[in-house]
C-alpha cells in the first residue's frame, strides 16, 4: 500500500521570508507547489488565464508582449477589492487545478503548497486548503520588517508594500490557523533553517493524520 505523502501549506505575509523557507523545505526533501509561479505561468503570454483577463479588465490590463501587465493590475487590484476579487476569481480556480495537478505527480514524500493567500482577509483558511493539507506552517515577522524587506526589491514604494499587507491577513490571523509558527523577525538564514529542520523532524517522524 502506497504511503500517502504529508502535505504542508506553507504561508506568510509579503517579505516574511516565505520563499527562503520553501527553498530550504526543497532541500530537505520536499517537492513544492508554487501558486505565484503557477499565477505567473497563467498570465505568461499565451497563457490560459489571458483571455479572460483580456475580456474582464481589457486590452489595458495586457502589456504589449502579450503577458500580463503586473504592475497595471498591481495598482489597481491592492486599491480597489472590487478589482481584486474580479481577479482572484478569473486565476484562483486555474491555480487549484495546476496545484492539485502538480501534487498528484509528485513522488516524494512530502509536498510543499506554498499559498501566500492560504488565510484569507477574514482569518479563515481560504477554499479547500484546510482539506487539503494535513499541517499549516507559518513563517512570520513584524510588520516593519516586511516593509523593509520589500523595500529591497525594485519597483516597490512603501505606499504600495502598505497596501498589500492591508489586503493580506493580519499576523495574528495567520498565526490562529497555525500548526506551527517560524518566527523570522531577523535576517539570520542560518536561525532560519534550524527552525525549519526541528519543525520537519517531528512532522516527518509521524504519519499524517
Amino acid at each position: 500500500m502506497a504511503v500517502r505523502p504529508l502535505r504542508i501549506g506553507l504561508t506568510g505575509g509579503i517579505g516574511s521570508g516565505k520563499s527562503v523557507a520553501a527553498a530550504r523545505l526543497v532541500a530537505l526533501g520536499a517537492a513544492l507547489v508554487d501558486t505565484d509561479a503557477i499565477a505567473r505561468a497563467l498570465t505568461l503570454p499565451g497563457g490560459a488565464a489571458i483571455n479572460a483577463l483580456r475580456s474582464a479588465f481589457g486590452d489595458v490590463a495586457i502589456a504589449p508582449d502579450g503577458a500580463l501587465d503586473r504592475s497595471w493590475m498591481r495598482e489597481r487590484a491592492f486599491a480597489d477589492a472590487g478589482v481584486l476579487r474580479r481577479l482572484e476569481a478569473i486565476l484562483h480556480p486555474l491555480i487549484n487545478i495546476e496545484a492539485q495537478a502538480q501534487a498528484a505527480a509528485c513522488t516524494a514524500g512530502v509536498v510543499v503548497f506554498d499559498v501566500p493567500l492560504l488565510v484569507g482577509p477574514a482569518g479563515d483558511v481560504s477554499g479547500a486548503w484546510r482539506q487539503r493539507v494535513h499541517r499549516i506552517l507559518v513563517i512570520d515577522c513584524p510588520h516593519e520588517m516586511q516593509i523593509e524587506r520589500v523595500l529591497r526589491r525594485p519597483g516597490w514604494t512603501r505606499e504600495a508594500v502598505e497596501r498589500v499587507i492591508a489586503q493580506q491577513a493580519t499576523r495574528e490571523q495567520r498565526r490562529a490557523v497555525a500548526d506551527a509558527v517560524v518566527d523570522n523577525a531577523h535576517d539570520d538564514l542560518d536561525a532560519l533553517h534550524a527552525r525549519i529542520d526541528a519543525i520537519w523532524a517531528r512532522w516527518t517522524s509521524a504519519a499524517p493524520d
